[in-house]
C-alpha cells in the first residue's frame, strides 16, 4: 500500500511499483492508495506492506484492528525517520503496530527507538545500470534532482549558484516540480540572475536519467532523506555525487565517501564544484576519486540485491501468523544530529 500512485511520480510511487514487480513471482500483489480499498476489510489479503508511517497511519490502524494476526510490514521514509516518529502520534502508533520495518539506508536503524530496531531490515533501493557517457571538457555540468520543498534544501543549490560566476564553466541543471511556491519564485529569480543555472521543472523519469548520465556530477543537498533513489541512479550511471553530510546520504554512500559538504552550506558546495571543475582543466583527480567510490557502492543498488533483501524482510511472515505488537511499546527515538 502506497500513499502515492502513478500520478504523483515521486519516490514512494517508484518504490511501490518496483517492489510490486519484484514480489510478483512470490506473492499476488495489489497496489492501493489506502486499505481497505475494496469497500470491506475482508478482502482476502494476507499481508499488508505499507509505505510511510504517518501518511499510511489510517490504513495501518484499520488493518491492525481488522486482522490482528495477519502480518503488517511498514517501510519508513526520511520524513518518517527524522521527523514524524519523533512528534506525530499516528506515526508512532504505526511503528509500534508493525511486525517488521523496512528502511532504505544503512544508518536508518539508529534513528529508531531501540525497542524497534530488532524488527528492522535494511533494503537498498535499486535501478538498472546505464552506460557511462563521455563528458565534455569544456565545462562542468552538475544536475540536481529533487522537487522544490524544504526537505530537499534547494536553497543550498540556489545560493551556491549565486556564489559562482558565469565564466567559471560550471553549469547547473535543476529538475523538480514546484511543491513550495516560495521556493519556485526563488528558483526563477536565480535563473534570471545566473545564466549558468537552469530550473527545468518536473521531467519524465527517462529524460531525468539521461541528464544524470550526461552530467559530470549529481548534487544532492537534502536536509532530510530516507535513502534517495536518485543517488543510486547516479552511481549506476557512472556519475559521481556531491551530497550533504546527513544520515540519509551517508547511509547510502558510506561514511568514508569523499564527496560530502555540510548540510545547508552553499559556500562549501560551491567550493566542491570548483574543485571538480579544476579537475577537468588540470586532471587533479577529484572527479576520478569520486567516480571510483561511487562505482564501488554501485553493486549494493543492483536489482538482484534489492530483491533478495526485500524477500528476506518478508520471509516467514505468512507462516508465522505473529501476534500483534503492543502499541504501548512506542517510544520517541533518540535525537540525532543530521
Amino acid at each position: 500500500m502506497t500513499p502515492a500512485l502513478a500520478d504523483a511520480n515521486n519516490g514512494n510511487w517508484q518504490t511501490a511499483r518496483r517492489w510490486a514487480r519484484m514480489l510478483g513471482g512470490h506473492y499476488e500483489v495489489r497496489l492501493a492508495a489506502q486499505w481497505p480499498d475494496r469497500g470491506t476489510p475482508d478482502d482476502g489479503t494476507d499481508l499488508l506492506l505499507a509505505l510511510h508511517a504517518r501518511r499510511s497511519a489510517a490504513s495501518v490502524a484499520a488493518w491492525a484492528q481488522a486482522h490482528p494476526h495477519r502480518p503488517l510490514v511498514l517501510a519508513l521514509t526520511g520524513t518518517d525517520l527524522y521527523r514524524d516518529i519523533r512528534t506525530d502520534a499516528s506515526a508512532q502508533r504505526s511503528l509500534a503496530l508493525a511486525h517488521r520495518l523496512i528502511v532504505l539506508q544503512a544508518l536508518a536503524p539508529l534513528a529508531l527507538p531501540e525497542v524497534h530496531r530488532g524488527k528492522c531490515h535494511v533494503v537498498f533501493q535499486s535501478s538498472t545500470r546505464r552506460q557511462a557517457l563521455d563528458k565534455t571538457r569544456a565545462h562542468l555540468r552538475a544536475v540536481v534532482v529533487g522537487h522544490l520543498r524544504e526537505e530537499k534544501s534547494p536553497q543550498t543549490v540556489l545560493e551556491a549558484a549565486r556564489l559562482l560566476h558565469p565564466d567559471e564553466g560550471i553549469l547547473i541543471d535543476h529538475i523538480g516540480n514546484a511543491l513550495d511556491p516560495a521556493l519556485a519564485d526563488l528558483a526563477r529569480a536565480t535563473a534570471a540572475a545566473c545564466p549558468h543555472y537552469r530550473w527545468l521543472g518536473g521531467q519524465p523519469h527517462e529524460a531525468t536519467r539521461r541528464r544524470i548520465q550526461r552530467a559530470h556530477l549529481l548534487v544532492h543537498p537534502s536536509r532530510m532523506e530516507g535513502g534517495a533513489h536518485v543517488i543510486m541512479e547516479a552511481a549506476l550511471s557512472g556519475t559521481p555525487v556531491l551530497a550533504s553530510r546527513m544520515d540519509g546520504n551517508v547511509g547510502m554512500l558510506g561514511p568514508d565517501y569523499g564527496g560530502y559538504f555540510p548540510v545547508g552550506d552553499a559556500a562549501a558546495l560551491a567550493a566542491r564544484l570548483r574543485e571538480c571543475r579544476r579537475d577537468i582543466a588540470d586532471g587533479s583527480g577529484a572527479l576520478a576519486a569520486l567516480h571510483a567510490q561511487c562505482s564501488a557502492r554501485a553493486p549494493l543498488f543492483e536489482p538482484a540485491a534489492e530483491r533478495a533483501a526485500l524477500l528476506r524482510a518478508l520471509a516467514g511472515l505468512r507462516q508465522e501468523r505473529p501476534a500483534r505488537p503492543d502499541p504501548s511499546m512506542s517510544t520517541s527515538p533518540p535525537r540525532r544530529s543530521e
